[in-house]
Formats: C-alpha cells, structure tokens, sequence
C-alpha cells in the first residue's frame, strides 16, 4: 500500500482529510513548514513541532548538493539526519528550473545544473535520478522531476512544457520504488491556459499518482488568475487523494486555494518574513523594526500562545533593533505558529460547516489595518 487519504468532511469545495504515512498522519489542509536544507532556517526540530506543524518539506536539489544523497543514506534517512520524525515531503528540483535558470540547460533527457555553489561543477539530474535521491532521503512524498516556469509566457513554450514533463512524469513513476507508506505526486503545469491545464491534469491522472500537485502558480501572475488555474485544475483530480499547491502562499492566497478544493501548502514566506522582521497577526502583518514598537508593552498578537506572544513587542522590537538571532528565531517561530493556528481554525470551521463564514470574518479583520 502507499500513503492513504481520508476525506473527512467537506463544505463547499473546501475539503478536511487526513494523510497517513510511515512516518505518522497529517492533518489537512495543512501548510507544510520549508525545511529546504534539511532545517527550517532559525529553528530546532523541537521548536518546529512545537508551533503545530506536522509535516515538512525538504528540497531534493539543494540536499543533492550538499551533503549528497548518498550521505543522508548512510546517516539513516532525512528523518534521523535531521531530527524530525514525522512526515517529510520532498520537492524534486523543478522549482530550481526556474529560480537557477541562468545555471541551467533544459534537455530531454535532463537537466544539467552549474553548481551555484562554486559556479564550476556541473550535475546532471534526470527524472530517475531525482526518485532515487528521494528515495535516498526517506521522503515519504517523492515528487516527480518537473519544469516550473516563469509567468508570462507563450502558449508555444507552455504545450512544450506540458507535454516534456508529462514524459517526465511517467518516467518518474516507473522510477519509484512503491512502500507501505510512501507515495509519490504528479505536478499539473500548463502555465494560465486553462486547455493545457486539462490536458496536464487528464495526462497525469491517466499515469495514476498517489497525490496531485498543482505547479507554475504564484511564480508571476496575479492572484485571479492563480485561483482560475486552480478551479480549472482541482475538479479533474481524483477526490480521493490529496492535491497540493505548491510555493502558495500568503494567508489569503491559502484561503482561496482551500476554497476550490486544495489540501496542502508550502512557502517560505512565514520563515523568510520572520527572518527579516515580519510578523502575521489576525490584524495583518507587522514590521518589527518600526520605531513605534519602541516602548509597546502588547504582545505581537493577544491571541497568539507561541513564545514570542509571551513577552512584548518592545522587546522584540529591542532584539531586531541589536540584530540579535534570538529575535529571527523567536519571529520565525510565531509565523509558523500563526500559520498552524490558521489551518486548524480552517479544518476546523470545514468540519462544522462555516467556511465560508470563517474566511469572511478572517480576511475583513486581516485586511482592516486596525
């Protein structure tokens, strides 16, 4: 067997289920924390869990690079390596097609990468390769070998796109090793033409995944014309196993996307923003570095019960202000803490029924700028 789905309840589109692997079950919707180099930057795994999360997401290109497959195997798994126990996820490298394009020469068999770490060593990763190294790491999730690309484009370059990855696709699934436990997802592309977007989705659920990711969104064009794509695309995937969006995103991006039927996310925007002085409350977000925060004895957010939420603004102001890496650490954890709390109140409010009231009443108080 692979990793099984429940679909607990629904409301509308909006679905409740739960993912079951070797490594423990995960609740969706559920926003996966970015843990690209085998950490999510600023925290420990302790801190990690401690903020809600039950599942991670690891990048196969970067853990290819540094410290290589090959070593993460010898060390029992990216779940020993790293100290997480529960479910990992794997990104394939795709995203990397696109973010390290001038490093970067597509070909049929492959993509050939320039280290960008020292800019000399060249590596060539086929979609074989990159299920083994995930294979290698003990991902739970493998994700298949893709092309992500940059929005706008042509339709030319988006059929090319569809039709390459669709081979990449099969050659990964014939490429996975199946597991009590483990699964692996197809990636829908198809750039903003909704046509392509069903020929992707019909292409894929033919090769028959575990999962469905959608890919190529939140990577240049607008917020509609994302949640177009994504009501194009969800109701053309099976309704018994999960979808995931992949990159997306801000809380409000995360609404829309569970409207039309999606069940996993992943960004590093809480880790980044956290890292740069941004907070999210339930009143939008803050910076931190703001001088009116100087001598502000509130918490970031009264409702929020993480460690940050425990002392004052004034001090975390204090410790952004002195460059202190207690105030990234203690920022970063209650990002990902507001996050948590955002998809349990969503599972939540999916079971009861009132999802549709729950983001009503959530986007006006966020978007208030009270």
């Amino acid at each position: 067997m692979s990793l099984k789905f429940d679909l607990i309840a629904t409301c509308g589109n909006a679905r409740r289920g739960c993912v079951h692997t070797a490594h423990g079950t995960f609740q969706t919707p559920a926003f996966m924390a970015v843990g690209t180099a085998a950490t999510v930057k600023a925290l420990t795994m302790d801190m990690v869990r401690d903020t809600g999360t039950e599942v991670i997401l690891g990048n196969t290109y970067h853990l290819m690079m540094r410290p290589g497959g090959d070593l993460v195997e010898k060390m029992g798994g990216l779940h020993k390596f790293s100290g997480w126990h529960g479910p990992i996820l794997t990104d394939s490298g795709g995203f990397q097609v696109m973010s390290l394009s001038n490093l970067v020469k597509m070909k049929e068999e492959g993509v050939e990468f320039t280290s960008h770490i020292d800019g000399g060593v060249k590596h060539f990763l086929r979609p074989e390769d990159s299920v083994h190294i995930q294979y290698q790491l003990d991902s739970n999730i493998t994700m298949v070998l893709d092309e992500c690309l940059h929005l706008p484009t042509t339709y030319e370059r988006a059929e090319k796109n569809v039709d390459m990855v669709t081979r990449w696709a099969q050659r990964s699934r014939d490429a996975f090793v199946n597991r009590d436990g483990y699964g692996i997802f197809g990636i829908v592309q198809g750039a903003d033409f909704p046509d392509l977007r069903k020929k992707s989705a019909k292409a894929l659920t033919a090769i028959d995944f575990d999962g469905y990711a959608i890919g190529g969104l939140a990577v240049g064009e607008p917020q509609n014309v994302m949640f177009d794509m994504i009501a194009t695309t969800t109701p053309l995937l099976p309704t018994d196993k999960p979808r995931y969006l992949m990159g997306v995103g801000t809380p409000l991006d995360i609404l829309g996307a569970v409207e039309r039927g999606i069940d996993m996310f992943d960004c590093v925007m809480p880790t980044r923003a956290g890292r740069t002085a941004q907070a999210f409350t339930r009143h939008g977000t803050l910076n931190m570095k703001n001088a009116r925060f100087r001598d502000d004895d509130a918490p970031i957010d009264d409702k929020c019960a993480c460690p940050a939420c425990k002392l004052s603004r004034a001090y975390i102001h204090h410790l952004i202000k002195c460059n202190e890496i207690l105030g990234a650490t203690l920022l970063t954890q209650h990002n990902l803490w507001f996050y948590q709390d955002l998809m349990r109140d969503i599972r939540t409010s999916i079971e009861q029924g009132t999802f549709s009231q729950f983001k009503s009443d959530f986007i006006e108080k966020y978007t208030s700028g009270k």
